[in-house]
């Protein structure tokens, strides 16, 4: 039986070796910055996995308390505060 929304697992990665902190938030996580802290491996990448629905989701990365785009993310759409929100297809 398949299920009626499909989910996909995506990886998100950072990376910044200097970092202290790295979250993300999206609107798969109500954009909480505290939802979702990501890890760092020892190349100093920070990674999570996220399963989310089928669509678009907008997020960013907030890193040591800054907001920011995703660098190596090539969608982008204009936010409310007049920056950019990356944006993740599943």
């Amino acid at each position: 039986m398949a299920d009626r929304e499909a989910k996909k697992r995506v990886t998100f990665k950072f990376s910044d070796s200097g970092a202290r902190s790295v979250f993300i938030a999206g609107s798969f996580n109500s954009w909480d910055p505290s939802v979702r802290p990501l890890k760092k491996d020892a190349k100093g990448v920070w990674k999570t996995t996220i399963t989310l629905p089928e669509g678009a989701h907008q997020y960013r990365f907030i890193v040591d308390g800054q907001w920011v785009e995703d660098p190596a993310s090539p969608h982008k759409e204009l936010n409310e505060f007049g920056s950019y929100n990356s944006v993740v297809v599943v």
